[in-house]
């Protein structure tokens, strides 16, 4: 079989198993914290890790290391784990992944979670300026301040606590806001900090009211605004006929795609014998005709060969009676004259005499 051809029927059966075989990885798994991502100091903490029907084990990591093992049971009922944090601190507070495992496979890494201890440090106080009742389009500055020294000062809206306005100074700082519209009200409160996840207590909460038409929206907010941190309660389920009937159709439309695939590259696969069976038939075919007509040549030229052996006479030989007793005539008719003369009918012979005792000897001629 020539190397092309081989080379293509190893594609196609690594095509083949890399067709038929499932996926390596896994989607990655959706990590949450239960309440929230803020906990107090010496309180416990709770993370979810939603992954999966039919994982048998999920995995904590904080700051890429391995932190806590978690087996559902029963596996194929639930779709994630809670994993508990208890006496949370500052060494326990930083950034948190999950992933999970589903037979040999392992999921992608989830996003990152930060995980936030608070009441580290002293409580700050917050206000607003001009006051905390305004009209809509005007500007407001709300000012935190912590008498112990910090580095940094953070401003959350309740309900948005994933909108996190930074601000830094020593002893206070600033966060200016507007033009405000209806979407601004609501209760804040701030926080002290020297790194991203160790806070102090929080402030007493501000409460701003902006007067207007609640249906003006043309002024929109400056500040980006999230949805309201219900989604952090975990959500872990256990699955339903619906979810069952929506894996199992999920499962048969991907191997129906790939017996679909696994056929064409067996169809392209045959393509290439029977080219190649052709290809070799035909090759045949002209060798066995140039042979046969090396044959017939050959065979020719025998026959030519044998017909001018054929046609290569020797000279006729006679032995008659002699005139005279104890004597005989040994007559012989050249070739070249019986050619020339066999067309008028007789023949020159040249005849010598010989006694009757050379019988038994030899004569040439």
């Amino acid at each position: 079989m020539p190397s092309t051809l081989r080379a293509l029927l190893c594609l196609g059966l690594c095509l083949s198993q890399r067709i038929s075989a499932p996926k390596q990885t896994l989607p990655k798994p959706i990590i949450r914290a239960e309440s929230t991502y803020m906990v107090p100091k010496e309180k416990q903490a709770t993370l979810c890790c939603q992954g999966s029907y039919g994982a048998v084990e999920y995995q904590l990591h904080f700051e890429g290391s391995l932190f806590a093992v978690e087996r559902p049971k029963p596996p194929e009922r639930i779709n994630g784990v809670k994993f508990h944090i208890p006496d949370m601190n500052s060494r326990k507070a930083g950034r948190y992944s999950c992933i999970y495992r589903v037979g040999e496979l392992w999921s992608e890494r989830s996003d990152w979670l930060d995980l936030v201890v608070t009441e580290m440090y002293d409580t700050p106080t917050l206000s607003v300026h001009p006051g905390p009742e305004v009209t809509s389009g005007e500007k407001v500055t709300f000012y935190c301040r912590l008498d112990t020294a910090t580095s940094m000062f953070l401003l959350l809206k309740e309900g948005r606590s994933r909108d996190v306005q930074r601000s830094y100074g020593k002893v206070q700082a600033e966060f200016p806001m507007g033009p405000v519209t209806t979407a601004h009200r609501g209760s804040y409160r701030c926080f002290g900090s020297y790194n991203n996840y160790a806070w102090s207590f929080p402030s007493e909460p501000v409460k701003l009211l902006v007067t207007g038409d609640i249906e003006n929206t043309s002024l929109a907010p400056t500040d980006p605004t999230f949805p309201a941190d219900s989604w952090d309660t975990c959500l872990l389920a256990t699955e339903t006929g619906l979810q069952k009937d929506l894996a199992l159709w999920d499962h048969t439309a991907q191997n129906l795609l790939r017996m679909g695939l696994a056929f064409l590259v067996l169809v392209a696969l045959v393509c290439l014998l029977v080219e190649d069976w052709l290809s070799r038939k035909r090759t045949r075919e002209q060798a066995s005709r140039a042979s046969t007509w090396e044959g017939r040549r050959r065979l020719n030229k025998h026959k030519d060969s044998l017909k001018n052996d054929h046609e290569t006479q020797w000279p006729w030989v006679e032995l008659k009676a002699g005139v005279e007793p104890g004597w005989r005539e040994l007559c012989v008719r050249p070739v070249e004259e019986e050619v020339t003369a066999g067309n008028r009918g007789h023949w020159h012979s040249i005849c010598q005499s010989i006694p009757d005792d050379a019988e038994g000897g030899r004569t040439t001629c």
